[in-house]
């Protein structure tokens, strides 16, 4: 994926995060029960997480390009759509089926980091 796109899409997923995190404290307290609003939560911290992770993929791909880099970036990418979006959904709508999306964005999360971990090793590989 080009690197400009990334940069663009990761910059959306933060403010993303930052939007749904103060819509969920300031707009959906008493508008939710309590485990649903957990579960939105839950959502909003890992997008926190896995776009802050994302953007470090992005940012050394930019020094050191590698496919490992590339594939954690999708796989990045992937996991906020599925496990993120899924949760989202599922607080707000109550719909439970998506309960069955929600473990592919996590193993899409584990993808990520394992690809960010194996372009760590190749870069090690390299220097030696």
């Amino acid at each position: 994926m080009n690197t400009v796109i990334s940069l663009r899409l990761v910059a959306l997923s933060g403010f993303c995060a930052v939007a749904l995190g103060a819509f969920g404290s300031h707009g959906l307290r008493g508008r939710l029960t309590p485990d649903m609003l957990d579960v939105f939560q839950t959502a909003v911290s890992y997008q926190f997480y896995h776009s802050l992770a994302w953007l470090a993929v992005v940012l050394l791909g930019l020094q050191q390009p590698s496919r490992w880099l590339r594939l954690g970036g999708i796989c990045f990418g992937l996991g906020i759509l599925l496990f993120c979006g899924s949760l989202y959904i599922l607080a707000l709508s109550g719909i439970r089926w998506l309960g069955a999306v929600t473990p592919l964005g996590g193993l899409a999360f584990l993808a990520g980091w394992l690809m960010l971990g194996l372009a760590a090793c190749r870069f090690s590989a390299s220097k030696q």
